[in-house]
């Protein structure tokens, strides 16, 4: 591997990582350190050739993890190390070299995103450890989305909380809808487009881009707002809080549970959050089922229409994500409920996409927007925003 950057991300009992070479097209090393903590806990590598091992790590925390990984990256010690940061807040822009400083940040930010700064800041600590004399990097899944301008990001609550608290408009998944809208860009020709991307997964989130800037996005303060995902609700009405309260008697902990974690296409179907398994219900007549399949897509289609708004036009949409990549069905539901955008499916392209792979599935005609289907690479935006502080440094 020539000059490899290892990306890190962090869970708060996971660990993510991938090897990536500058070389573009260069095979990764690739893993996943799971259930942290607890005598179950292992590490599953993957090799450049494509070969997968599976390491019993009982009771490993991150450091320990991360010394496993260490073990696995073979002969080429890494460049500097990439971390995904979830939340950056105002301040970050772009990535950033950790330093004290920006520690304090993660930090300052983490009531803003309780569930994984600190968890990423864990990462960073056991990494210092391990490479104290590497440059470790921060990309944050907010620094895309600080683009949006003030009417895009503002609520309509008093200024005092915007402007002590910080309370506006964040977005997530920064990182997956630069790397597909550049991938679109590059596909089409030219940087001046613009795309609505739909990062669909457990969690999902829909942005708008012009000339590869994030004009508006789905996701608000925090990964709640925003479309139906597999366990979280998007959108409610903000007094549901307050109703919630009264009449059922429920803490504020209840609630957030519930939008959080008991809601979406699990609440909805009563089934399960994956849509694999919506599907297959859905289409053995599962009410339910039927139901959440219904809600996720129009969802998707009603924020896709209003995000629509911050672009001066649209060249097409793209599909992304482990739904958005792979189910055919949520695709075609969510353009057929865009009749006015003028969007056209290939059916036979839609139905026959290839894993992995990079397909436009429009009918062709170049004079309506186009829809591709991208897969997203995180880890390899978080190496590229690595590689760029690193060469701007130099």
């Amino acid at each position: 591997m020539k000059d490899p950057i290892l990306v890190i991300n962090c869970g708060s009992s996971s660990i993510k990582y991938a090897l990536i070479s500058r070389e573009p097209d260069a095979p990764r090393l690739v893993g996943l350190a799971e259930r942290l903590g607890s005598p179950e806990a292992r590490l599953e590598t993957t090799d450049t050739q494509g070969s997968k091992r599976e390491h019993a790590l009982p009771g490993a925390d991150h450091m320990a993890a991360l010394e496993a990984i260490l073990s696995h990256l073979g002969d080429t010690p890494p460049v500097a190390v990439g971390h995904r940061i979830v939340h950056g807040g105002e301040r970050f822009t772009r990535a950033a070299i950790i330093d004290e400083d920006v520690i304090r940040s993660i930090h300052e930010t983490a009531a803003l995103a309780p569930l994984h700064n600190p968890a990423n800041l864990a990462g960073i600590d056991a990494t210092q450890r391990i490479f104290p004399h590497l440059t470790q990097v921060a990309v944050f899944d907010t620094a895309f989305h600080q683009t949006l301008p003030p009417h895009a990001y503002r609520y309509a609550v008093p200024d005092s909380l915007y402007r002590e608290h910080g309370i506006r408009r964040y977005g997530f998944h920064g990182t997956s809808h630069a790397y597909v809208s550049r991938q679109a860009d590059r596909l089409e020709g030219g940087t001046a487009n613009g795309w609505l991307t739909a990062h669909l997964g457990n969690g999902c989130s829909t942005c708008a881009v012009w000339e590869g800037k994030s004009l508006d996005t789905s996701m608000g303060l925090t990964p709640l707002e925003g479309v139906v995902m597999g366990t979280r609700s998007g959108d409610v009405d903000p007094g549901l809080h307050a109703h919630l309260g009264r009449e059922l008697g429920w803490s504020l902990d209840d609630i957030d549970r519930l939008l959080n974690k008991q809601s979406g296409l699990l609440g909805l179907s009563g089934l399960s959050n994956d849509m694999r398994q919506i599907e297959r219900a859905a289409s053995e007549g599962h009410a339910g089922a039927q139901l959440a399949l219904e809600v996720f897509c129009y969802r998707i289609a009603k924020s896709l229409a209003s995000l629509s708004c911050a672009l001066p036009e649209l060249t097409g949409l793209v599909f992304t994500g482990g739904i958005g990549e792979n189910s055919p069905l949520v695709r075609h539901k969510v353009v057929a409920a865009l009749p006015h955008f003028r969007l056209t499916l290939d059916d036979a392209a839609n139905t026959s996409t290839v894993r992995g792979a990079c397909q436009r599935i429009d009918s062709g005609n170049h004079a309506t927007p186009r829809v591709w289907v991208i897969p997203t690479d995180e880890e390899s935006q978080i190496a590229r925003e690595t590689q760029q502080v690193l060469d701007a440094r130099a």
